[in-house]
């Protein structure tokens, strides 16, 4: 299947069990309807729902079926999602628009929004911890464990907050990567691993999974700050050049934009050499790589 077509289809059956999750006719009937409501826009309003993507194809390297992998998936949505209303605030990076229409403080209130966000954070966790989730208790804390580490203080929480201090403190390239290693790589690198705990996957595999992850994760940074530079606000479904009217330091402002091309080629190649020793069982991995450095929102 067409790569394109492939994530379509996984975003459609993530999206089917999102909508499960979140549906609630006692909270509609009661005065939880405007949280529900804004749990929902926040996260069924859009999105490729890339991260859970990598959940489903990583699972799938070990022969988990797509259906077994997709509460793990949701799981890690559920957290991208609390990630981005969090993000959007006043407090935050302060922006009106997310995915193409107005951001979840803007379209209810700032305080429906934080807890849209702290309840979907919450639900990640609750959809990890369920028996439906896998059989096993231990794959589950393994992944209750991780996602926790993934998303927390030395995650993306502490990627956020360097993100913040870096508005006001020079930073150097090193300091750039540290940053963005934290507040994107750290889920997306859990999104790959997921799949292998799923999947019962050994020391070996996984580190070789963490590598392409790794690659995999400053790639979609590059290409973001990229998409900052030169998308268009329409097309990216949000605003556009906040970085440099900012004077935030990124991979643009640091290395110039022809640099940063030749850099996520390099970790394009990086990503794609790591599953080597998944043969063609890893073409769509390898693809989504691909597809990182090509995406043009």
């Amino acid at each position: 299947m067409d790569f394109a077509l492939k994530l379509e289809a996984c975003r459609q059956a993530v999206d089917a069990a999102l909508a499960g999750l979140l549906e609630s006719k006692s909270a509609e009937a009661t005065q939880l309807a405007p949280l529900a409501g804004a749990m929902r826009y926040a996260t069924l309003g859009g999105g490729k729902r890339f991260r859970p993507f990598l959940v489903v194809e990583t699972a799938a390297l070990f022969g988990v079926p797509q259906a077994k992998a997709l509460a793990a998936a949701a799981a890690v949505e559920c957290v991208h999602c609390y990630s981005l209303v969090h993000d959007d605030l006043p407090a935050m990076d302060d922006d009106d628009m997310r995915r193409g229409r107005p951001t979840v403080h803007k379209a209810f209130d700032e305080a429906t929004a934080i807890l849209a966000g702290d309840a979907l954070l919450t639900l990640a966790f609750e959809v990890l911890g369920r028996p439906e989730t896998d059989p096993d208790p231990l794959v589950r804390s393994e992944l209750v464990l991780g996602l926790a580490h993934a998303g927390g203080w030395q995650g993306m929480v502490g990627g956020q907050m360097l993100d913040l201090l870096a508005e006001h403190t020079p930073t150097d390239l090193e300091g750039v990567i540290r940053i963005e290693a934290l507040k994107t790589g750290a889920l997306i690198e859990f999104s790959v691993i997921a799949g292998a705990i799923l999947g019962r996957g050994g020391a070996v595999e996984r580190q070789a999974l963490a590598r392409y992850a790794r690659a995999l994760g400053l790639a979609f940074q590059i290409a973001d700050d990229l998409l900052d530079a030169e998308g268009d606000a329409a097309e990216v479904g949000k605003a556009t050049a906040k970085d440099a009217a900012s004077g935030k330091a990124t991979f643009i402002s640091l290395l110039g934009i022809e640099a940063s091309r030749v850099k996520l080629k390099e970790l394009e190649a990086e990503a794609i050499g790591a599953l080597d020793a998944w043969d063609g069982r890893a073409d769509v991995l390898r693809e989504a790589a691909r597809f990182v450095v090509q995406r043009r929102s």
